[in-house]
C-alpha cells in the first residue's frame, strides 16, 4: 500500500502541466549582419527575464520587410533603419500611400555604418568609379538597399549607370571574393562578420565619400549622420574612414499591450550587458541614445519605463 501511494505521488508530480509560454517573434535580418545576433540576444533576455513569453529571432530581408511584418502581425518586434522606420510610420518614401501608422519605437539600439567595400586591386577608389560596375546594393527589401539608392541618387548615379545586384551580406562578400561583383554596400553595425571574413582572405578597400557627397546625401536624408569607421576594425584597413551612419530602431506595434512593451523595455535596459556580450554594437544601446535618435513615437509602455527611471521623454516621442 505504501509503495502504491509513492508511485501515485510520483505520477501526480509528473502529470503537473507546464505553464504555457506565449511566443514572440523578433524580425531581424540576414545571418551575416548584426540584426540577427542582436535579435537573438534580445530573445534570450526576454526568455530569461519576462515571465510567460518565449521569444525567437527570425531571419528576414531586414528593414523594409520587417515593417510589413509588424503591420501584418507576423512579427511582434522588429529592427529597422531609422529612415525606413520613419518612412513606414509616416507613409513617405518607399511607403508612399501605405502608411503603417501603428509602428512604435521601443529603443534605438546602435548606429549602422554604411560601408562601401571593394577589393584593393579593383581600381575603384571613389563613388564616381562605380559607373559601369557590378554593384551589390543589398538584399531586396533591406535598409541597405534603401541607403545605397539614397547615396547613389544624391551623387547623381542611377541604377541605369550600374549593374545592380540585390544580394544579402554573406552573398555580397562571396561575390566580391569570387570576382562576380566589383563593389558591395553594407548598412550595418561595425565590425560585421561578413566583412571580417572577407578581409581575412582578401585585401579590401572601404570607399570614402567626399565632403560634397556626404552633404548631398544628408540633404536628401536628414537622418544620415557623418561618422567615423575606426581603423583597425577590419584586417588591412589601418586608417579611419569617414562614412555615413543611420540609427537602428527596435519597434513594435501600437497593438502590443502597454504592460508587455514595458516589460520588454525594462528587461533589455536592465540586462544590457547580456546584449553587449553578444555584439559590441549594443554598447550604444542607452536610454540617452534612444531619446535622441528614435525617429517615431515611442510605445506608451516604453515611455512608462523611461519616465519611471527619471528620464524626460521629448514631446515628439509621445504618440
Amino acid at each position: 500500500m505504501k509503495l502504491f501511494n509513492a508511485i501515485a505521488a510520483c505520477a501526480m508530480v509528473v502529470a503537473t502541466p507546464m505553464v504555457a509560454q506565449t511566443p514572440l517573434s523578433i524580425a531581424t535580418g540576414g545571418t551575416g549582419g548584426v540584426y540577427y545576433p542582436i535579435g537573438g540576444g534580445l530573445a534570450e533576455v526576454i526568455n530569461n527575464k519576462v515571465d510567460g513569453y518565449s521569444a525567437t529571432a527570425e531571419v528576414t530581408g531586414a528593414s523594409v520587410e520587417n515593417m510589413g511584418l509588424i503591420a501584418t502581425g507576423d512579427a511582434d518586434l522588429a529592427i529597422g533603419l531609422a529612415d525606413t522606420v520613419h518612412q513606414a510610420q509616416t507613409g513617405t518614401g518607399r511607403f508612399e500611400g501605405q502608411q503603417l501608422e501603428m509602428i512604435r519605437g521601443i529603443a534605438s539600439l546602435y548606429a549602422n555604418m554604411i560601408q562601401i567595400v571593394t577589393l584593393s586591386d579593383s581600381g575603384i577608389t571613389s563613388l564616381d568609379d562605380l559607373r559601369g560596375k557590378r554593384v551589390s546594393v543589398g538584399a531586396p527589401g533591406s535598409g541597405t538597399e534603401v541607403n545605397a539608392e539614397q547615396i547613389l541618387t544624391a551623387a547623381g548615379i542611377g541604377y541605369d549607370d550600374i549593374d545592380e545586384q540585390r544580394l544579402n551580406f554573406n552573398e555580397t562578400a562571396d561575390a566580391l571574393a569570387n570576382g562576380d561583383i566589383d563593389v558591395g554596400f553594407w548598412s550595418v553595425g561595425a565590425p560585421t562578420s561578413s566583412i571580417l571574413n572577407l578581409a581575412t582572405t582578401n585585401a579590401i578597400r572601404i570607399i570614402e565619400l567626399s565632403d560634397a557627397q556626404i552633404a548631398a546625401a544628408q540633404a536628401a536624408e536628414p537622418l544620415f549622420a557623418r561618422t567615423t569607421l575606426a581603423g583597425g576594425l577590419y584586417q588591412g584597413i589601418g586608417d579611419d574612414v569617414t562614412v555615413l551612419g543611420v540609427p537602428n530602431v527596435l519597434v513594435a506595434s501600437s497593438e502590443m499591450t502597454d504592460d508587455l512593451a514595458y516589460a520588454i523595455t525594462r528587461a533589455m535596459f536592465e540586462n544590457i550587458a547580456d546584449l553587449q556580450a553578444v555584439h559590441p554594437a549594443a554598447r550604444q544601446t542607452t536610454v540617452e541614445f534612444t531619446l535622441a535618435a528614435t525617429p517615431v513615437p515611442l510605445h506608451p509602455g516604453a515611455i512608462r519605463y523611461f519616465e519611471e527611471i527619471g528620464a524626460t521623454v521629448p514631446d515628439r516621442l509621445h504618440p
